[in-house]
């Protein structure tokens, strides 16, 4: 993979490009020439741009809300990387390039980070028509919106290392708090305000100093100069600016709109390649070229059109054999006999490996679940060490692996939370920093390690008064056959390998609309879980872990050992992150710290980003990449081809685009 961090350690970046989707870093930043046309990677050799650029879709899942500045998920920041341009992009390699800022420079500690605005950059509506010009002071609006707490922004934490950001979330949260706070007294007689907790317990509030909007470091100096001051010295500040909540938002208009802004196509404005021109939830969803875009000659598709359908998984491959559609997944349970069928296998092809995002078995110390699923004794059993380790041992990956990929599970295994190939500092792969690389020589399935662990459980879960089998609520998402398909797997593989007098594992169906819901609220006993790298460090990588706003929810737990172990990550983590300048000395930091989370098993690495077999009329290699962020969720530089790649054109292209990677 490319070695994203070489880039980033520089101080001062500037950066140019050669043409849309491809070129390399040279020394200055300059505008894109036109597009010349050539396709960034081969494609069949048959394969010519279709004169047809509506591109066809389904979806299944539907958004809950459009507002870029507070949602996280990927299915919603998908419509938001293709309808509102960020600072910078990149290329199809990893390369980046100047997008709304056409340059940027750093003072010598990396502290304060100056870009130039673009000029001539519209704001249009959901018709087209142009509202207002892009300025610098549209990410100062993006930026104090998400860092009220009023707004609710589940991204607030990337803004963290602005200087003043957390300080004005803090107070503004404060505030919020105080409007239904009582009066009380603490302990002395003193008085002090009284807040429920979620726990519906009485809490004290405590006080928080007050904090200015002013004094957040994001400033307009002038209407194209923007700049950024930070708390401490950031060389990869760069790689965060291409995400949620600092994409622009035009003030008047976000004001206009207050609760209602991205509730509706209508309630948001637009100033990348695409605007969403048609929204009718559960119906149909339509992105269609934007007129006004900077870079016109870099968007190769008109229109857009994604239908939802319900049992999109099922239908998708007749509709696109009938063509109906350009884009279809294949479920691994017709995979093998379409493979062996021509008419078909010659449109077939897998995605390409991504390291933006990690899968983990995730054990929940926040028992939420109905009682069938005994969530007294799962609290019991989930704060054993012993227990939890006994699980981790017993999984074989690679049958669960086959539900996703049957024709080459083992290509994608993942053996930590941080994917091998996701980031390095001088050459050396993060993964093999620390006590990481022991993880990556088959550590993790071991039949006689896991019963040694499973006899160690029993006696000590015993005595704390737990009964066996342990019930284990195994959450999965019914959307997505070859999840379905793999809870089974993994079922089946645990209680053979511990018996079910240790253990009952239950797969339960979550809801097909709002499934992360499930996960928020703590549904769960055992479930796979993700997280999708936010910029180019091993920070990105801790944040489902730490703090209040993490899921895994080990901080909830009441058991005073977990509460112990901890309460060490996070000095580990805190100490990791005041390293900002010796990038080999931060990188063991953090790998020591996500040592300790494997060593203690409180989560079971599986995979890299869920690989899939598809036909599409799409070209990925010519689409924007990076191992972070949300390049790849854009369609910005790609072309309709009139067919689909095979395996080994695929393959072929595949070559082509790593040896082409920095």
């Amino acid at each position: 993979m490319k070695k994203i961090i070489a880039l980033l350690l520089a101080l001062v970046m500037c950066l140019s490009l050669v043409a849309c989707g491809g070129g390399k870093a040279d020394e200055k930043p300059a505008d894109k020439p036109a597009d010349t046309g050539a396709s960034s990677g081969p494609v069949s050799s048959d394969a010519v741009v279709s004169e047809d650029t509506v591109y066809n879709t389904l979806y299944s899942g539907e958004v809950t809300t459009l507002n870029y500045l507070v949602t996280g998920t990927t299915n919603e920041l998908t419509i938001a990387a293709n309808v509102v341009d960020c600072l910078v992009e990149y290329d199809n390699y990893g390369n980046i390039e100047p997008a709304l800022a056409t340059e940027w420079s750093s003072n010598d500690d990396a502290t304060v980070w100056t870009f130039k605005i673009r000029e001539g950059v519209k704001w249009v509506d959901k018709d087209g028509k142009e509202v207002a010009d892009v300025t610098a002071n549209d990410w100062v609006t993006s930026v104090r919106y998400a860092c009220d707490a009023n707004n609710d922004s589940s991204t607030q934490y990337l803004l963290s290392r602005i200087s003043g950001a957390d300080a004005y979330y803090e107070w503004t949260a404060y505030q919020m708090a105080l409007a239904t706070a009582k009066d009380g007294v603490d302990e002395n007689g003193n008085p002090v305000k009284i807040i429920v907790n979620e726990d519906d317990e009485e809490e004290i509030l405590e006080e928080v100093p007050e904090a200015k909007i002013e004094d957040i470091g994001v400033k307009a100096l002038d209407d194209y100069t923007l700049e950024f001051t930070l708390d401490a010295p950031c060389a990869f500040f760069l790689s965060t600016v291409s995400f949620g909540p600092m994409m622009p938002a035009y003030e008047p208009f976000l004001t206009e709109c207050g609760d209602k802004f991205g509730t509706s196509n209508e309630y948001l404005l637009y100033c990348g390649a695409f605007i969403l021109s048609d929204f009718q939830p559960q119906q149909q969803r339509v992105l269609t070229k934007n007129a006004s875009y900077w870079e016109p000659e870099c968007v190769h598709l008109d229109k857009i059109v994604q239908t939802y359908n319900a049992e999109a998984t099922t239908v998708a491959v007749t509709m696109y054999a009938d063509g109906d559609i350009d884009y279809a997944d294949i479920s691994n349970d017709l995979l093998t006999a379409m493979m062996a069928d021509p008419a078909y296998s010659d449109d077939i092809h897998p995605s390409r490996d991504d390291t933006s995002y990690s899968y983990w078995y995730l054990f929940n110390f926040n028992a939420q679940f109905d009682a069938e699923y005994e969530p007294e004794n799962w609290t019991k059993a989930v704060n054993n060490e012993n227990f939890r380790k006994s699980i981790v041992r017993a999984l074989n990956r690679l049958p669960a692996l086959a539900a996703q990929d049957p024709l080459d599970p083992a290509s994608f295994v993942s053996n930590t939370i941080t994917p091998a190939g996701f980031t390095a500092a001088g050459g050396k792969d993060f993964t093999q920093y620390a006590d990481l690389a022991q993880y990556t020589n088959d550590y993790y399935y071991n039949t006689d390690e896991a019963l040694k662990y499973k006899e160690a459980a029993m006696s000590e879960l015993k005595a704390a008064g737990a009964t066996f089998p342990v019930k284990i609520m195994l959450l999965y998402n019914p959307t997505s056959t070859s999840w379905t398909n793999e809870s089974q797997v993994v079922e089946q593989a645990l209680e053979n390998t511990l018996g079910t007098d240790y253990i009952d594992v239950i797969p339960v169906a979550g809801p097909e609309t709002g499934y992360l819901s499930e996960r928020r609220g703590g549904r769960y006993a055992l479930q796979k879980c993700n997280w999708g790298a936010d910029y180019a460090d091993p920070e990105t990588w801790t944040d489902p872990f730490t703090g209040a706003s993490a899921y895994s929810f080990i901080y909830e737990s009441q058991d005073p050992a977990t509460q112990a172990l901890f309460a060490e990550y996070m000095e580990m983590v805190d100490a990791a992150k005041a390293i900002t300048t010796d990038m080999d000395a931060r990188y063991e930091a953090f790998a020591k710290a996500e040592s300790f989370l494997l060593e203690h098993a409180f989560a079971l690495p599986i995979h890299t980003s869920a690989r899939g077999y598809q036909m599409s009329r799409l070209n990925l290699f010519e689409g924007q990449y990076s191992s972070f962020g949300m390049a790849s969720l854009r369609y910005k530089d790609q072309k309709l081809y009139d067919d689909s790649m095979n395996l080994a054109e695929f393959q072929a292209a595949y070559a082509d685009w790593k040896a082409n990677l920095g």
